[in-house]
């Protein structure tokens, strides 16, 4: 895989899900297609901004654009995709009380990717 560790490759990815603003968009577009006009309404974001993120999600390949006449439909690129999302609440759900909870979190910035490992 062209010299990145699977890991890597792989935290990359989950990343993508790491963000409250690609969160809103994944769940927006879950059951149906949408614009970014659409998505832009729906979840009252900046249209500059939500574009930014529908990009980082399709590099990502979450989701996916289809050409029609001036718009793009965005929507998710899989049922995969769509069942990794329903099974993420599912967990969530039952682990809700403890993550609200935890501190080290945003001590470790472990969500941002700038978490350093501290060797003794």
């Amino acid at each position: 895989m062209m010299g990145q560790n699977i890991l890597d490759v792989k935290a990359k990815f989950i990343r993508g899900f790491s963000d409250k603003t690609r969160l809103q968009i994944l769940e927006c577009i879950q059951d149906q297609e949408k614009t970014v006009s659409q998505i832009v309404d729906q979840i009252s974001g900046n249209q500059s901004n939500i574009s930014q993120h529908l990009a980082c999600l399709k590099g990502c390949g979450i989701i996916v654009g289809r050409q029609e006449g001036k718009f793009i439909y965005y929507s998710l690129r899989s049922e995969q995709i769509r069942q990794l999302l329903s099974m993420m609440d599912d967990v969530f759900h039952q682990v809700e009380e403890d993550v609200a909870a935890c501190e080290r979190n945003e001590q470790l910035e472990c969500c941002t990717g700038k978490a350093e490992v501290q060797t003794k």
